[in-house]
This record gives structure tokens, C-alpha cells and sequence, in this order.
């Protein structure tokens, strides 16, 4: 891995023996990391610019969060952002990551985040008007110390989950699918209306590559919503104006990337960058790599 992120940091085409002898998908996803190690972070430019790069558990969809935590790990990134309705380890299938976890699984995952040095900064889970079950939802992101909660609730259920946001001091971003019929989110004024004088802790978690595959322009978007960004979801895709468009690395795509990031940078966005990678392949960590490379490279050129 190291020699990969320095071939991109530097501009060089890094060889296949390269590639294989550090970033084997199979080898990262059977192989548990030392318990003690911890993460050495491959963004410290970004960070200094106050972003904090975080991965979508979605992006290693097909392993569980502790299998992705040591990926992780070895891709030096130090915050992920599990989903509600993702397997949470290997050898118990059945258990995924949302507030249906008992006391000892919490503290279990717990010790896990901490054996890696990996925050569960965000977490990507449903939510409705039910305030009992919003409290079961926010009483777990609490105890795994998340800032942000990702949803897509009902505009019913703003009342009751903006009551929460404010009760246990955790942020609410409102995330974006690509465009479709009687849906609303996937243009950024339809977020920024449920938004519109709400508490501060309610924002919008940006899906760029979603922004992309319904035809609009990313920069635009993020201008729409300046002061409401709470999260980024960061992705870039292959075909403009195009919902089935595949994900391709960052800066390498339709997004404008190196825009994007001079976009955030000017309106002082500080906050939780996912990476969240959907094209699944044999080169997946590669790909989430290059990704994590262009941040950096981009963080540092844009910090000066």
C-alpha cells in the first residue's frame, strides 16, 4: 500500500508487482490487523484543511465492518461510516450494524474502533417520525461517539428528529440518491428546504457522483448549499446524466474534482469527507487508494 499511495502522491505509474504485494483484496479481507496497530493516516493535508477523510462501509459492501476496518487500517484512514443494514463480522452473519446490538456487541465494537484508531464519525441509517425508535437509533450513535448521522427521512419526520439532534448534540445529513420520479433530495434545493430554518445541525451529506448521474453540475450544487454541507460522500462516475453511470477514482470522472475540492475549501467547509467507492472489482482497494491519493495530493496543493 505505502508504495502504491507514494506512486500517486508522486505522479509514477506504479508497476503490477507493486500493486499485488501490497493491496491483495483477498489477503486484506481474511487478514486481521495486529491488534495493536494503529492507523497511520495517508491525509494529513487534507486534515489540516479540517477534513476528515472517513469510507462508506458501503464501499466493501460485500465484507463486514470488521474485515473493512482492517482495510482500512492499512489504506491509512482513521474514520468509516457503517451501515444499518451491513453485516457487522464474519463468523456471525447475522448481526449488522444499527441499534438492534446488545450492550456487549457495543462494547465489542468499541474496543475494535479503538484497536484500529478508527472513529465511527458518521453512520448511515434510517429514520422516521417515530421518536422511540429515533432515540433507540441516536442512543447508539452516542455510545460509538458518532457526530453525524446520514438518512434520507421523510420531511414528516424533521420535527421529531431535529428535537434529537439538538437533545444528544448529533448532526442530521440529509443524503442524495440520483434522480427518480416523486423523489425530492436529489436536487440540492430540494434539501435545502428541508433544511430551511432548522436547527444548524441539520444539514446535507452531498453525494457528488449521485449529483453527476442526474445531470447536474457538482459545483453548482455545492454553492446551493453553502453553510448547510455537513458531510460529503465523496464520488466520482464514469457518464454524465446517466443513473447507472459506474464509479471510477476521483479525478478521473465527470464530478470536476479538483473543483469540487477548491469549492469546499472555499466555502471553509470543515467536516466528515466519506469516500464511498460502488464499483465493486478485484481492484477495489486500488481504486479506494487512488482515491484517498488524489484527496491528498489535491488537500496539499490547495493548502499551499
Amino acid at each position: 500500500l505505502s508504495a502504491f499511495l507514494y506512486c500517486c502522491f508522486s505522479n509514477i505509474k506504479c508497476s503490477t508487482g507493486a500493486l499485488g504485494a501490497g493491496l491483495s483484496l483477498g489477503a486484506l479481507g481474511g487478514r486481521p490487523a495486529r491488534a495493536a496497530e494503529k492507523v497511520k493516516l495517508s491525509t494529513p493535508s487534507a486534515e489540516k484543511l479540517g477534513w476528515a477523510v472517513s469510507c462508506a462501509q458501503y464501499t466493501f459492501r460485500r465484507f463486514t465492518l470488521y474485515e473493512t476496518l482492517d482495510m482500512l487500517a492499512e489504506l491509512g484512514i482513521r474514520c468509516v461510516e457503517p451501515a444499518f443494514f451491513l453485516r457487522l463480522d464474519k463468523k456471525r452473519p447475522k448481526l449488522q450494524v444499527n441499534q438492534s446490538l446488545s450492550a456487549e456487541l457495543r462494547k465489542e465494537l468499541k474496543a475494535r474502533l479503538a484497536d484500529r484508531g478508527i472513529k465511527m464519525a458518521s453512520f448511515y441509517s434510517r429514520l422516521g417520525a417515530d421518536e422511540a425508535a429515533g432515540c433507540k437509533t441516536y442512543d447508539l450513535a452516542k455510545e460509538m461517539d458518532v457526530e453525524t448521522i446520514v438518512s434520507e427521512l421523510p420531511a414528516a419526520a424533521f420535527d421529531v428528529i431535529e428535537k434529537l439532534c439538538d437533545e444528544y448534540r448529533i448532526n442530521l445529513a440529509v443524503h442524495n440518491h440520483p434522480k427518480k420520479p416523486n423523489y425530492t433530495y436529489w436536487d440540492p434545493e430540494g434539501v435545502a428546504a428541508v433544511c430551511k430554518g432548522r436547527s444548524k445541525r441539520i444539514g446535507a451529506c452531498c453525494d457528488t457522483g449521485h449529483w453527476v448521474r442526474s445531470g447536474l453540475d457538482v459545483v453548482a450544487c455545492l454553492k446551493k448549499l453553502e453553510g448547510r454541507i455537513t458531510s460529503m460522500h465523496l464520488k466520482d462516475v464514469a457518464e454524465w446524466g446517466k443513473p447507472a453511470a459506474r464509479d471510477v477514482p476521483l479525478g478521473t470522472g465527470k464530478a470536476n474534482y479538483t473543483a469540487v475540492l477548491a469549492e469546499l475549501k472555499r466555502q471553509g467547509f470543515q467536516g466528515i469527507m466519506a469516500i464511498e467507492y460502488e464499483h465493486d472489482s478485484p481492484e477495489l482497494i486500488q481504486d479506494v487508494a487512488q482515491c484517498v491519493a488524489f484527496v491528498e495530493k489535491t488537500s496539499k496543493e490547495l493548502a499551499g
